[in-house]
Parts: structure tokens; sequence; C-alpha cells
């Protein structure tokens, strides 16, 4: 089926676990954490030769929406939307499929996150688009499942069942069974074992008359703002008015927990969702003492350490498994092993460093 795609790229984050360099208006995906383009430039570029430009969006915040369109500048204007109020990811969805309804009522969406890293780009987009088959011939919702590398408790998982016809270009697909929370360790230890469980990467694609007849069974606010929503013209009021009044409610609760028909496409491809600053060394690399640098940072005797410079000089003498890190205004020192409650800093912190 020959239909237009439009691709939707979630970009709100708060930007609490990369302080201190990540904050409120510049949150993990406005970084350049990897190399010298943002998490959200590769995100969009990944893209190409998938989804045309004129139909790539980016839904962000009014916070972040000036440093999302200096980020992007290839994106036209009217491709960034700010989402009047934080109603999580269901409502989001939402806008994505009205966005592409304005598009074309036969349009397939693509939805996924801002913050993701993936260096088999060709592979990616391989998939991707078997996904985009898969829910435009299929009339279900698509999502991309990715092979656990070891049994970890930060992910939803994905429970697949039997196989399916394999897609155009060969991706194993397969039924998806059910939706599971986040697990205890022993848990995701038997997950990780029993070999038919994927990780959740919050990447999903739908035909907006499949997305919308399934809000109309399980979310009838969900169904009104995409039915309401302006065909033509101008939308930013209409936004601004109904938007917050919205659940707030994740997709996966909202709709694809109990949808009708789920396949997964089985990824091949690596799959980062750089959590926190310890996820920098599989993509930066780390010397021989197991120390990952970047910027201006020397050391002497020192093991296992993390450390990021924006500017002025980091030496570390005789430290192992810090995280330090240096911006203009703040200086971050943390073990490795606490890199998860970075963000509980957040209510000790000054308003203007947040």
């Amino acid at each position: 089926m020959d239909v237009p795609v439009c691709a939707f790229v979630m970009a709100g984050g708060s930007g609490e676990r990369f302080w201190p360099m990540s904050r409120q208006r510049t949150p993990k995906h406005l970084l350049r954490l990897l190399d010298e383009r943002t998490l959200l430039e590769t995100t969009v570029s990944r893209l190409d030769g998938i989804v045309p430009l004129e139909r790539t969006f980016v839904l962000t915040n009014a916070a972040q929406i000036d440093a999302t369109r200096a980020a992007v500048p290839g994106l036209p204007a009217a491709n960034i939307v700010a989402e009047p109020a934080k109603r999580d990811t269901a409502p989001a969805c939402a806008l994505a499929t009205a966005l592409a309804r304005r598009v074309s009522p036969d349009a397939v969406a693509v939805v996924l996150p801002a913050d993701a890293m993936i260096h088999d780009v060709d592979r990616f987009r391989r998939q991707l688009a078997d996904a985009i088959s898969a829910a435009s011939e299929t009339g279900g919702i698509a999502t991309l499942g990715i092979p656990p590398t070891h049994p970890a408790t930060g992910f939803g998982y994905l429970e697949t069942g039997r196989d399916l016809a394999a897609g155009p270009n060969g991706s194993l697909v397969r039924q998806l069974v059910r939706f599971v929370e986040k697990p205890d360790l022993e848990t995701a230890q038997r997950y990780f074992e029993e070999g038919h469980f994927y990780w959740n990467a919050g990447i999903f694609v739908w035909r907006t008359a499949t997305f919308l007849e399934e809000a109309e069974r399980q979310q009838p606010a969900l169904a009104k703002f995409i039915s309401a929503f302006p065909k033509s013209g101008d939308f930013a009021g209409f936004l601004s008015e109904t938007f917050p009044l919205l659940p707030k409610i994740s997709v996966d609760y909202a709709i694809m927990e109990n949808a009708d028909s789920v396949v997964a496409v089985l990824a091949e491809f690596d799959w980062d969702d750089v959590g926190a600053w310890t996820a920098l060394p599989t993509h930066l690399g780390r010397d021989p003492r197991g120390n990952t640098f970047r910027g201006s940072v020397v050391e002497h005797a020192s093991e296992s350490n993390i450390a990021i410079s924006n500017g002025r000089q980091i030496a570390l003498c005789g430290v192992r498994d810090l995280v330090v890190v240096e911006t203009p205004d703040a200086i971050l020192v943390c073990h490795r092993d606490a890199v998860q409650h970075v963000k509980n800093l957040q209510p000790n912190l000054p308003e203007a460093l947040k």
C-alpha cells in the first residue's frame, strides 16, 4: 500500500539525569554528548530516505522550542510543535496522529524518541521500512523490539509469540503477546534467559485510522481530540485550549496493552537509550586504564573514571570509579554507582541551575 509516511520525534525530556550539562531548557537530546551533533539531530538524520523532511515533525515543549529549532534548522519551522502542557506519551501520540491526518487521512505515523543512539543506521532504516509495511498492510500497530543484551530492570519489555511473515527486507516479525512493565532483577534475568522477551524502545508505527479506532474504544478523550483537530490552517489556539485537558497517561497503558493487534519487528541493529553518564564509554571508548574522557582532562594513577570538560581543565589523581562533569556554572562529582540518582539533586539546586 503506497501511503504517505510521517515521522514524529518525541523530544520533551526534563533533562535531569545528565545534569549539569542538561537543564530543563536543554535536556539530553539537545546535548552534543557523543559527537558534534545533538542526539536529536542524529535521530532526525537517521530517518533520511524513509521519511522526507517535510513530513518529519518534532514534538517538544514551549521551554525547549527555541533550542530545538536551532538543533534541526533543516526542518520547516511549522514542523516543530510545542505541546502546551506535559501530558505523557498517549496525548503526544494523539497529537502525532492528528498532525498526520492533516497530511493525509491514509497516512502512516512513525513515533520514536529523540534520545536513543543507533550506529547501524542502514539496518535501522531497512527494519523501520519493514515496520511501516507491517502497519500499512495489516492495519495493526507495529513496534520494534530490541534484543536484550543483559537482564535490565530499567526498560519495559515486549513478550513475543508466534512468527509472522517476514518483512520485505527480511526482518523477523512476531505477534506481540503483551507489554511488560519494568521488572525486578530476578524477573529480568528470566526474561533474558527465555529468549522471547525484547526491550520496548518506544518506537511505534500505525495507520492514523488504526490509532483513532483504538482511541475511540479505549480513550474517548484522545479520539475526540484527534477528530476535532483542525484539518488545515492554524491549530495553535485549538492545541492550547484542548491539549492540557487530555488525560496524563502513557501510550503503553492507554492504547498498546489492550490494542487489537500489535506486531513486533525484531531489531537487528544496535540500540542504546543513553540513559545515564555510564552509557558514554560504550560510544566514546576507554583508555588503557578504563577511563573515558572528553575535553580537557588529564589523569595520574586513576582508573575507570568518566570525565567531561566543557572548557576548564579537569585533573584526576589517584581516584577511580568517579563521574566528573564540568560546565561554566556547575561541577558534578559522583560515584559511577550513583549516576541514576543524579536526578535527585534537582530539589536541592538553585533555580538558575535546574
